[in-house]
């Protein structure tokens, strides 16, 4: 069994850091971070992404003992869902295209297909369990996110005017799944790209052509 302690003495060792050099880094307290260092507080989803950004990692490189960027639920070296469970701790697929259908099954057979088997990442204080990470492969959506980063995606999550969502909808004859900015007017929706170069497409409310996927809630940037 993987433990759920981070590897932050180890990585501070080897970076030749101090506490306090990696609490710069982070804007995290070096008290907060001694803990996290010595086992003796549990880290949180935000606290673990700062650590990840500072040593250049991909957040789960950070967990003890863990060689690999994947949680596979198949092996032994998987952490237990008990832990997962006390901890409120989700493991999510990651995916190389938005799922039309977003569920546990289709994420992970979307996973298979796309070229990430067995890679997840955590996501913590979210019950949904059709939530899916989905790997941008390009810069199409730069600046706000670049090639290399993870968006997850959470179907559940309600939507409101400037949100970022997932989305798929017919245009000229094709069907397109992408990540837009969405905002309601009236008895519109308006889909805006994300890097505002392109002319925004609107929908009649209750259009069939437009499914609006899940809400983009949170970001790991430069997944390696």
């Amino acid at each position: 069994m993987v433990s759920t302690k981070l590897r932050v003495k180890d990585l501070l060792k080897e970076r030749r850091w101090t506490t306090k050099v990696l609490a710069e880094k982070t804007g995290l307290s070096e008290s907060y971070l001694t803990h996290i260092k010595n086992g003796t507080r549990r880290w949180n989803e935000d606290s673990l992404k700062k650590i990840a950004v500072a040593f250049d990692l991909a957040p789960i490189d950070i967990f003890e003992d863990r060689k690999t960027k994947s949680f596979d639920s198949n092996t032994s070296g998987m952490i237990s869902q008990d832990i997962l469970a006390d901890m409120n701790v989700k493991i999510v697929p990651v995916v190389g295209e938005i799922p039309s259908i977003p569920s546990e099954y289709n994420n992970k057979l979307m996973q298979l297909t796309t070229g990430f088997k067995d890679v997840f990442v955590p996501v913590s204080n979210n019950d949904d369990n059709s939530m899916f990470c989905l790997y941008t492969n390009n810069d199409l959506l730069a600046p706000q996110f670049e090639k290399g980063d993870l968006l997850v995606v959470s179907p559940e999550a309600w939507t409101r005017t400037g949100d970022t969502v997932a989305v798929e909808y017919e245009h000229d004859e094709k069907v397109i799944k992408t990540i837009a900015q969405i905002n309601y007017r009236d008895d519109l929706i308006m889909l805006k790209s994300v890097n505002h170069q392109t002319t925004p497409i609107t929908f009649p409310k209750n259009n069939n052509s437009l499914r609006i996927i899940g809400k983009v809630i949170s970001r790991y940037q430069k997944y390696v």
